[in-house]
């Protein structure tokens, strides 16, 4: 079967979670329980479903030229660090996908993972730090004040990012109501 991630839900097609069109993964499992997290859906160890590396990455392939690049949100993505640093590394490969990885954690925390130079060397965007709903945006990837944006690749700026819409409505071929983005409604 390979190497699973667990995801909690998947977009083929977002302009509200990073820089142009892109596909979103939001994987499952969370344990940094940020108070007023949107995604708190996301947190369960046990929810989700486990999908081989080796199934999501030809898909991710088949969408690359339709799309500009990546984003991993959760749930916590460095939580499942084995897995998503196996994505990212061979989805860098075999295509010229840009990545933008959002993580609760510091940039001192991740700094202390083991393999993070391999990890770096495949994400173009880190966003880093936890949730503050004290600090809540309203506007911007960053969702709260105290996240820290960190450009690793000279692909995109932070006037990209400022430019990305706060949140995008989409409505499923079940007539579900899915929002997707920062939470703008959310007040402290």
């Amino acid at each position: 079967m390979g190497l699973p991630l667990r995801i909690h839900a998947f977009l083929p097609s977002s302009s509200a979670n990073g820089p142009g069109l892109r596909a979103v993964i939001w994987v499952q499992g969370c344990t940094l329980n940020c108070p007023g997290c949107f995604n708190p859906e996301t947190h369960s160890l046990a929810g989700g479903q486990d999908v081989p590396i080796s199934d999501l990455l030809p898909y991710l392939i088949s969408l690359a030229p339709s799309l500009e690049g990546l984003t991993l949100s959760g749930g916590e993505p460095l939580q499942q660090f084995d897995a998503v640093l196996a994505l990212l590394t061979q989805l860098r490969a075999v295509t010229s996908l840009p990545t933008l990885v959002s993580t609760g954690y510091t940039w001192e925390e991740v700094q202390k993972m083991p393999k993070v130079s391999d990890l770096i060397a495949c994400v173009d965007v880190l966003l880093t730090g936890r949730y503050d709903v004290s600090l809540h945006l309203g506007r911007t990837l960053q969702g709260s004040a105290n996240k820290r944006i960190h450009l690793l690749t000279h692909r995109y700026t932070l006037r990209d990012l400022e430019e990305v819409p706060d949140t995008e409505i989409f409505i499923t071929s079940g007539g579900e109501v899915m929002a997707s983005g920062i939470d703008p409604l959310r007040f402290s």
